[in-house]
């Protein structure tokens, strides 16, 4: 037991002599063996998706929904102010159907029925909730001239480039051009090459970068030296352009009553009948253009008929004041409420182009008479436009004086010049 004891002892004193020379123990300790690594396992998150179906034509929103596996959202309550109707909706709008998974059905869908507004359907725990989200733009002014070239349209498409505003929206700046002179100027008669065109107007832009055409403000058409003025002026919720002076350049009648692509016959005395083979007086304006291009009333009055009338086919008859009356003629249809006795106002749809009766083609054939006398449209003159009121014109000077200013500061060189393009299959100013 002692010598046990003493071997006891002998170990640890010894190793404190040790220590106490070295200053270290004789022993060192071992590390703890290193724990074993926690590997997670791999966690697939799939990502939310998109898909987007178009309306086909003769289609219902339901049969688009169907598709994609939604028969549970009920359309019929929608309210009418969403643009959603049935019979107003066109074939090609997109609809945007958004998946929590690739394979999962549609938590949202997203339309937009218009330029302002895009509707959301929502998948919710009790049923779809629908809400309306506006889309803002902001507007920017845009000054344009030029001297045109073959027509309007052409020189406007080449001056006006993609960064400003795209095809659609270049054509339809000329036809609101030739809107705004549609009592002084028959763009197919009275441009020329070398005239000159200045114009002012508002661009508006998303705020996904898509552009637009906005209001037209102000133009300025220059022809054989002759300057024609037209400045926008609203009040009063209602617009109309005045020249530089507070004239109205409304008139009692519209130079063309429609849209079309050209003029494929005029007034004449005598003329070879296309359908009859016979010189024929021809006492109207033929009007090509597309089937079922709006007819407009060519000024305010009373229908006097509205039906079947020989060789003019599908008839209207308009009867004006001062001993006026107009007719439009191979229409393919009447507009609703267009019928004997009822009254109309200039620029409202009254029918629909056709080639009823004796007609070789889809074309309007419209007549302007005077006590009973016709008389060539395109010639007839057409008076002068009304002044502005008196108590408007303080406001008027203002607005005009900014908007004349905006025509006179020189057109930035930064839009893009493009070639023209011919323009053969349709007419435009």
């Amino acid at each position: 037991m002692r010598l046990a004891r003493l071997g006891v002892a002998v170990a640890v004193f010894g190793a404190a002599a040790v220590f106490a020379s070295t200053g270290r123990w004789p022993w060192r300790r071992l590390p703890e063996p290193p724990k074993p690594a926690v590997v997670a396992r791999p966690v697939t998150i799939e990502p939310a998706s998109e898909t987007l179906d178009t309306l086909q034509r003769g289609e219902t929103i339901s049969q688009l929904f169907a598709r994609h596996g939604v028969v549970d959202l009920n359309l019929s309550g929608l309210d009418p102010g969403l643009g959603l109707e049935p019979r107003r909706l066109r074939s090609g709008l997109v609809f945007t159907f958004r998946h929590d998974h690739p394979d999962s059905a549609p938590t949202h869908i997203i339309v937009r029925p218009g330029p302002e507004q895009r509707v959301v359907f929502e998948r919710g725990a009790g049923g779809w909730d629908t809400s309306v989200e506006p889309i803002a733009w902001t507007s920017e002014i845009v000054h344009v001239d030029g001297a045109i070239d073959n027509s309007l349209y052409e020189t406007l498409d080449a001056r006006v480039g993609d960064d400003q505003l795209d095809g659609a929206g270049r054509q339809r700046l000329a036809w609101d051009l030739a809107d705004v002179y549609a009592w002084q100027v028959d763009f197919t008669r009275d441009i020329q090459p070398g005239d000159r065109f200045n114009v002012v107007f508002e661009r508006l832009v998303s705020e996904n970068g898509e552009l637009r055409l906005g209001r037209v403000l102000a133009i300025d058409l220059t022809m054989s030296g002759r300057s024609l003025t037209a400045l926008r002026f609203e009040t009063d919720g209602r617009t109309a352009f005045y020249d530089a002076d507070g004239n109205s350049l409304r008139r009692a009648f519209l130079r063309a009553p429609v849209q079309f692509r050209r003029i494929s016959s005029t007034f004449a005395r005598a003329r070879h009948h296309p359908v009859l083979g016979i010189k024929r007086r021809h006492e109207g304006t033929d009007y090509a253009a597309a089937p079922g291009t709006p007819v407009l009333a060519a000024g305010d009055g009373v229908v006097l008929r509205a039906g079947r009338a020989g060789g003019y086919g599908n008839l209207i008859e308009l009867r004006h004041r001062s001993g006026i009356t107009t007719r439009y003629g191979h229409l393919r249809a009447f507009a609703r409420g267009t019928r004997g006795g009822a009254r109309v106002t200039q620029g409202q749809t009254i029918g629909y182009v056709g080639s009823t009766g004796l007609a070789s083609g889809p074309h309007l054939h419209y007549e302007f008479r005077v006590n009973g006398i016709a008389k060539d449209s395109r010639r007839v003159e057409l008076g002068n436009g009304a002044p502005i009121h008196d108590r408007l014109r303080p406001e008027f000077t203002r607005e005009r004086d900014r908007l004349l200013h905006l025509l006179s500061t020189e057109a930035p060189s930064t839009i893009a010049q493009r070639p023209a393009k011919e323009t053969r299959t349709r007419w435009l100013p």
